[in-house]
């Protein structure tokens, strides 16, 4: 989620930090504090025990199961009573990841949306390289079908790789997983790690380089060809860049969803390297900007902290840049900016609950944490403006205890139920060492 580079310069730059400094961060109000007054919601607690939970869906029948992926590797179905049971465990065709601070893993899980008829369920993980891979790079990301047995759990058997994407560095994996309502396969692609998006191809960058799926949204058919076929209507179907890319210029999509509502839009989180976070709606052919931008700022790979006042308006392609729905500053650049929220956009949903009709329509996400070491992951609700014009109003989340969104944890993920109620997603710490995470669900706060 967050480049190599920006880890050393957090750790050097901790000790610059003052104790008047730290609580005149902590003491930051956002408007939907002071206009609201009470809390929206509080978080539930659901199930404990885990790594570092990344994905939770709903298992697709009747019986209000979820499904959560943990990223060390396994998944598990949670039931009411918050008791786990296994479901799929892909360790041991992983590449191994490090005990401290790690991107890769099992990242994405996705049921086919007919999986009553065709019980398939797909995954996406992180591979060692695979043979013939490009020489000193890191990993191979999978994406996998597995076929669903008579015990309602993935047969590790029944594997069939659909895709496999080789990448440089440990870092930017993207790795969402979303059917979208046209039943075609959606995946979101970071653009390969290290900083600057310049990593081992350094000409344009991996985001505007439209011959790497790095960088990119893609969309597959996965009902048909072999292993997969290219949609018809793909921007890039018939040439020049892959035909699997469906939005491109994008720097670490970490947790996109469908809008289950409304126009059923993409929405994707995507996160910033130095200064600026963004929120996307990806559309058909997009460009996004990274790396001519960051957020709605030029972008600078030679002086990250300096953007230029000018840049180029479209990609080397002649696209134009698509504008963010909202941006935000990152509080490792801006650690006394009231307009800045955190370090790492988490991608999350349109609120379509019923629970919590006061978040009818809003789009609820979270920031990993303010701060690299520290847990201190904050959940914020976007609202768009009435006319449908201009940049989303963002604000924390009231939640009972947590009036200012501040949750005293990372927040890895956000999750959705089968009823289009939301879940937060932890890791008492920034590692994948020990059973810190949890799972909240966004219930009514208690005084409604």
């Amino acid at each position: 989620m967050i480049t190599q580079a920006f880890i050393s310069r957090s750790c050097r730059s901790l000790r610059l930090f003052t104790l008047a400094s730290i609580v005149a961060l902590a003491n930051i109000d956002g408007p939907c504090r002071a206009a609201e007054g009470a809390p929206i919601a509080q978080l539930k607690l659901i199930a404990t025990n885990f790594v570092s939970p990344v994905v939770l869906t709903p298992y697709p029948d009747a019986s209000r199961r979820l499904v959560v992926v943990d990223q060390i590797g396994v998944a598990s179905i949670v039931g009411a009573d918050g008791q786990t049971t296994p479901f799929l465990d892909l360790r041991s065709r992983m590449a191994k990841l490090n005990n401290g601070f790690d991107e890769r893993g099992f990242l994405g899980l996705a049921f086919h949306p007919r999986f009553q008829e065709t019980k398939k369920v797909y995954a996406l993980y992180n591979a060692p390289l695979r043979e013939g891979g490009p020489a000193e790079w890191d990993n191979t990301i999978h994406v996998c079908e597995f076929k669903v047995d008579n015990a309602g759990r993935p047969d590790p058997n029944s594997e069939r790789v659909v895709l496999t994407i080789d990448k440089p560095y440990f870092n930017h994996n993207g790795g969402c997983l979303a059917f979208g309502p046209d039943g075609l396969l959606y995946i979101s692609v970071g653009d390969g790690g290290n900083g600057n998006d310049e990593g081992k191809r350094p000409e344009t960058g991996n985001g505007q380089n439209l011959n790497t799926l790095l960088g990119k949204v893609l969309r597959i058919d996965v009902d048909h060809g072999q292993p997969y076929a290219i949609p018809s209507d793909n921007p890039f179907a018939h040439g020049p860049g892959k035909p699997e890319i469906f939005a491109y210029g994008l720097r670490n999509p970490w947790r996109m969803s469908f809008d289950r509502g409304g126009d059923h839009e993409l929405f994707a989180g995507d996160i910033g390297q130095d200064l600026f976070e963004e929120v996307d709606i990806i559309r058909r052919g997009a460009n996004y900007g990274w790396r001519i931008r960051e957020g709605l700022h030029c972008f600078n790979p030679k002086d990250t902290h300096r953007p230029p006042e000018d840049c180029p308006k479209v990609g080397a392609d002649g696209s134009p840049l698509v504008d963010p729905i909202f941006e935000y500053k990152n509080f490792k650049a801006f650690p006394k900016d009231p307009e800045a929220r955190g370090v790492s956009v988490v991608g999350g949903f349109v609120y379509r609950g019923k629970a919590l009709p006061r978040l009818e329509g809003r789009y609820v996400f979270a920031d990993w944490s303010r701060n690299f070491v520290l847990p201190d992951g904050v959940v914020y609700v976007a609202t768009r403006p009435g006319d449908g014009q201009g940049k989303w109003k963002i604000e924390p989340l009231p939640l009972d205890k947590h009036l200012d969104g501040r949750v005293g944890a990372f927040i890895v993920s956000m999750g959705q139920d089968a009823e289009g109620e939301l879940y937060v997603l932890t890791n008492g710490s920034n590692s994948l060492i020990g059973k810190n995470g949890k799972i909240y669900k966004l219930a009514p706060a208690g005084n409604q």
